[in-house]
């Protein structure tokens, strides 16, 4: 028995790294999976790695940006399994560079993908679920990048930190109907990221997975919360923003006021605030000039 038997999950970006992860869990898990890549062969790939484990999968192919495709998958969910219980947003792109540097299309490539590339199944699976007058749960993939900002990411975190505030909106719109709309930002080590990384820390990664030591930013690790939000089991929490990684898993607090300065009944003048503002940081704690909020988080993969 597992969380999943029964259902149906889509989940997109899944034929690498963390979205193989996601849908080899769900299928574990019992679901049937409609595993969703750009790449066709990668995705057929993945899907018949889950057959061949006993699982149920199809792969479908094609850019969920594009309207087409993402309304093909609710309608391939449905013709090959009858129905739809459960989307994960997972794909993604990267064109990291600063702003003076960034192109055009390198920001509207990223924000193409992320945000286009999470409206559109959002908003195929949501519309099917209300016709259908059935729950659904959502799992979106958002990043610390997005949430804290990091340098050189401009179009990736402005994606990112987008997707965060629309699985809010959606947990909101969702609530009446039973629609679920959870949110990861999630820390892992893909083939992309780990070619990042120097030669002695991918050395000593391999010696400790060889000695059978836990991975801990292995990409599958994501997988297990993402497969519990997909389930009736949480079918309790929504609109929250949660970090995962290794064994752990985090949940982020949105921007919330922390101090006020007040002009006692009157508008403010430009030339007081000067003499006021400061009250805001002696408050609250917080710098008044930029910050790496990146610093802040509990696991880095670069302090390895």
């Amino acid at each position: 028995m597992g969380l999943l038997d029964g259902k149906v999950v889509i989940v997109t970006g899944a034929g690498r790294g963390i979205g193989r992860g996601e849908a080899l869990e769900c299928a574990a898990q019992g679901a049937a999976v409609v595993v969703a890549e750009f790449d066709p062969s990668t995705g057929e790939s993945v899907a018949k790695e889950i057959v061949a484990a006993g699982g149920r999968a199809v792969a479908a192919s094609g850019d969920v940006a594009d309207a087409d495709v993402a309304n093909s998958l609710v309608a391939t969910a449905l013709s090959e399994f009858g129905r739809l219980d459960a989307l994960v947003n997972n794909a993604g792109i990267l064109r990291d560079k600063t702003l003076a540097k960034l192109s055009d299309d390198d920001w509207d490539a990223v924000i193409r993908v992320h945000l286009r590339g999470h409206f559109l199944p959002t908003r195929a699976a949501v519309q099917h679920w209300k016709e259908a007058k059935q729950p659904g749960h959502v799992v979106h993939t958002a990043s610390t990048s997005g949430i804290l900002g990091n340098f050189g990411q401009t179009n990736y975190g402005a994606a990112k930190a987008g997707i965060a505030a629309f699985s809010t909106i959606v947990a909101m719109e969702g609530a009446r109907g039973g629609i679920t709309s959870n949110a990861i930002a999630p820390t892992a080590l893909t083939a992309m990221t780990l070619d990042l990384m120097p030669q002695e820390f991918r050395d000593e990664r391999d010696a400790a997975i060889a000695r059978g030591e836990f991975d801990f930013f292995a990409p599958e690790n994501v997988a297990p919360l993402v497969a519990f939000l997909c389930s009736d089991a949480s079918s309790h929490i929504s609109g929250k923003v949660f970090g995962v990684q290794g064994d752990s898993i985090e949940i982020f607090q949105p921007f919330t006021s922390v101090a006020e300065v007040k002009n006692d009944g009157k508008r403010w003048d430009p030339e007081d605030i000067g003499g006021r503002i400061d009250d805001l940081w002696t408050a609250s704690g917080i710098q008044p000039g930029p910050e790496n909020m990146m610093a802040r988080m509990r696991y880095q993969i670069l302090a390895l």
